[in-house]
């Protein structure tokens, strides 16, 4: 069917209801119609256990038809959604849904957090079991699969810590449009900023749902028509596979699974079929020149890269040809955002001149839910900074320099030093520390802890093995050091506070006998 003239998801469903949406780790399909039948079911059950516009549901749910359904339903009918990365543990967990004031708190077992570490984050959290529930089924069971009455779009509610800090979600204002129109704006964006269209294409999904890119990229293949393939997990050959078999025309991918293929025996590169991509678009961390030119000289001109943030959204853009005559540009301005290189006292610098970036944008609106104070620090009037320095050519292409000075960001992932090092600080073993990221060829940045032992101790491979022990309840594994290393001393300003500057710099020149990055 010829969709050209309909506009979203729910539009698209009810004229297309035998349309494949969707194709999930298991295999199993769901039709449009079914699709939008268990969506409808759950916005209904949503309404029917007192959530109104402006409440937030929470999502801890791994990548398949349940966090699909969620993320949907809740957009309807005017509610924040709030994904949780299931990898946390449950004091982490408890301390999004208690801040996000969560109403319901939905999540699935196998394959995603243990029921017992989701229970225990709703009763650290204050939410009774009544609000807690095993997937949709319980909230759509009995009800309507018709539209519900007055319909507006609701939004997805990321948390991230910026560089510091505990978590804060990004709120951004429910306005009075129906979704499909917030829907068309998203669809114009994406034909601008990546060529994709409505139509009959398959988009592969590669990365956890719960992060904004992937989520926004399921919102809008959505949105567009075309047809989700979930990936199990991330492995280069299955990918590959995926894409053979089910003619896979776009994805989103972060710099780390590049490196992952291009580690694959040529023998086995050739065995699979890449020519349907034509849109692969990557995000999330830098990518090195040679790693992005190496795939397009296997998979074509058909890399996509954006920069932004979860504030930022999507702030500049660089099409394939683009990028190929500008090695190692993030791109230019996308559409509706402006741009401003500043120095240290705020003052503009010319084309190839470094500085912290500003963007604006009717889309960087938001404001950090329930801190008025840390929104008005990231601002400087309505301009925002994303927090990376970089520089403009004389065509007003950005070239980034740096990352946060403190930000780790591997595979993609951003991690935040200051939440590793109180972990390890807990322990009475551990005097001072300074966690920092070292570039890794795969990953982009490992985890690094540099340990002062308490007074009278030393380090050594049987503290190491106690440090990451005690990390294992505290924080995530993807935030564990990778590698531990033990200090007499490490150095501070006057004023007490850590330079992890002085760090990083004195540990790369002592592991490479050249000067560390400035």
């Amino acid at each position: 069917m010829d969709i050209s003239g309909l506009t979203g998801f729910y539009q698209i469903a009810a004229a297309d209801p035998g349309r494949r949406a969707l194709v999930d780790t298991d295999g199993s399909v769901t039709t449009y119609g079914e699709l939008l039948a268990r969506v409808n079911q759950v916005s209904h059950g949503l309404r029917a256990r007192g959530l109104s516009r402006g409440d937030v549901v929470a999502g801890v749910l791994p990548n398949g038809i349940d966090a699909v359904i969620m993320l949907l339903a809740t957009g309807q009918i005017g509610l924040y959604h709030v994904p949780v990365n299931w990898h946390l543990t449950a004091a982490e967990i408890a301390y999004i849904l208690g801040d996000c004031d969560a109403r319901v708190v939905v999540h699935r077992e196998p394959g995603g957090a243990p029921a017992a570490t989701v229970r225990e984050a709703c009763e650290a959290a204050g939410i009774g079991p009544e609000a807690l529930y095993d997937g949709y089924a319980g909230l759509a069971a009995g009800q309507p699969a018709t539209a519900p009455p007055d319909r507006s779009a609701g939004a997805v509610m990321w948390y991230t810590s910026g560089t510091t800090g505990f978590p804060k979600g990004v709120q951004r204002r429910l306005g009075d449009a129906p979704p499909e129109q917030v829907a068309a704006m998203g669809v114009r964006f994406a034909a601008a900023v990546c060529d994709l269209r409505s139509g009959d294409d398959v988009h592969l999904v590669t990365s956890p749902i719960y992060h904004s890119a992937p989520c926004a990229h399921v919102q809008l293949a959505l949105n567009l028509g075309h047809t989700l393939v979930i990936a199990p997990r991330f492995d280069p050959e299955v990918i590959l596979d995926l894409v053979a078999r089910h003619q896979v025309t776009n994805a989103l991918m972060v710099p780390t699974m590049f490196h992952r293929m291009l580690r694959l025996p040529e023998s086995v590169r050739r065995r699979y079929d890449v020519s349907s991509l034509r849109q692969v678009v990557h995000t999330g961390a830098a990518c090195p020149v040679a790693v992005k030119q190496a795939i397009m000289d296997w998979w074509g001109p058909v890399l996509y890269e954006y920069y932004g943030s979860t504030e930022a959204t999507i702030a500049f853009a660089a099409k394939p040809l683009e990028w190929l005559a500008r090695p190692g540009t993030v791109g230019r301005p996308a559409p509706t955002f402006e741009v401003r290189i500043l120095d240290d006292d705020g003052a503009e610098l010319p084309p190839g001149e470094p500085g912290l970036v500003y963007v604006r944008s009717p889309l960087t609106a938001f404001e950090y839910r329930k801190d008025p104070a840390r929104t008005a620090a990231g601002m400087r009037g309505d301009w925002y900074a994303p927090g990376d320095i970089g520089y403009l050519d004389a065509e007003g292409y950005l070239f980034l320099c740096d990352r946060r000075t403190d930000l780790i960001v591997s595979g993609g992932v951003n991690i935040y030093p200051a939440e590793v090092e109180a972990a390890l600080l807990e322990h009475p073993a551990v005097a001072d520390v300074a966690v920092i990221g070292e570039p890794d060829e795969e990953w982009g940045h490992r985890v690094v802890a540099l340990v002062q032992p308490a007074a009278g101790l030393t380090g050594g491979p049987a503290l190491t093995t106690e440090l990451l022990a005690h990390c294992a309840p505290r924080i995530a594994r993807f935030k564990h050091p990778r590698v531990i290393v033990y200090r007499d001393e490490l150095p501070r300003t006057p004023t007490g506070k850590l330079s992890r500057r002085t760090v990083r710099e004195d540990y790369l020149r002592d592991r490479t006998g050249l000067p560390g990055p400035t």
